[in-house]
């Protein structure tokens, strides 16, 4: 046992508190992370967060549902885990991330400072209202339904269906509902929104209507995101995210299939 003792060094106050570092870096890096960030950009802020305010060694363990740090100073050491949430797209606040560990890597803001800088961020940082997302998907999903060949008469009927849609999305969310019974909803709802209007306006592209008006589901920045970290060294988080993204796309196609079946029932040819 005194051997064993002798191996740990004691703490004398000289150097700063390692909990409050470790968890503020955590933090940095679960907000980033549920912001959309890839592996890499995660580990590069985590490391100036946790180093700027006073960490000689950082090591960070990545995964999709979680993450865990360990710092040093000096002899001492400590290691810590946090939970990360839902994975979504938040680019302002990752930019808003990136400058606060600007500051934070110049010896700009201590420890309290940058934990109330965070707290701030995340909730105070601006977000579009619920319609303008909306319209712009709708816009966004109509523009896509052009490129698919849809015609005028079944453009203004993807419009609407997609920013239904996306409503029926942000309200699902809210109310933290799985990701994947969210996707299957959601393509339910808005395929057979957009195969009925396409078919009262008179569209000759019921089908591709249908298509259009879910592609607000194609998880992009999921995907690229799941390659990046794959060729970037991370390929267990890479992985996870791929098969979030094809489990995203099977969940989707099933609430297209189910709008076709249910317009086929009513007579509806797509």
């Amino acid at each position: 046992m005194d051997a064993i003792d002798s191996l740990i060094p004691e703490d004398t106050g000289s150097t700063p508190a390692l909990e409050p570092i470790a968890m503020v870096a955590l933090d940095a890096g679960r907000m980033l992370m549920e912001a959309g960030a890839s592996a890499n950009s995660i580990d590069a802020i985590v490391s100036k967060f946790a180093r700027g305010l006073g960490a000689d060694r950082v090591d960070l363990r990545i995964g999709y549902a979680s993450m865990a740090i360990t710092i040093g100073i000096g002899a001492n050491g400590i290691t810590r885990m946090r939970e990360v949430g839902h994975l979504g797209v938040n680019q302002r606040l990752d930019q808003e991330l990136w400058h606060l560990a600007e500051k934070v890597s110049r010896s700009e803001l201590t420890t309290s400072q940058t934990r109330a800088e965070l707290t701030r961020l995340a909730t105070k940082t601006p977000r579009h209202s619920a319609w303008v997302m909306a319209v712009a998907v709708g816009l966004a999903c109509a523009a896509f339904g052009r490129l698919l060949k849809v015609d005028w008469l079944g453009t203004g009927p993807v419009f609407f269906a997609a920013a239904i849609g996306q409503l029926i999305r942000r309200e699902l969310i809210t109310r933290h509902v799985n990701v994947f019974i969210c996707a299957a909803v959601v393509a339910f709802s808005g395929s057979l929104l957009g195969g009925l209007g396409a078919h009262w306006a008179g569209s000759a592209k019921i089908d591709m209507a249908m298509i259009a008006a879910i592609l607000l589901l194609v998880p992009g920045v999921p995907s690229v995101n799941a390659l990046n970290d794959i060729l970037e060294g991370h390929p267990t988080l890479g992985s996870a995210r791929a098969v979030t993204v094809a489990v995203i796309l099977i969940f989707a196609a099933a609430g297209l299939w189910l709008g076709k079946v249910l317009l086929s029932h009513w007579g509806i040819e797509t």
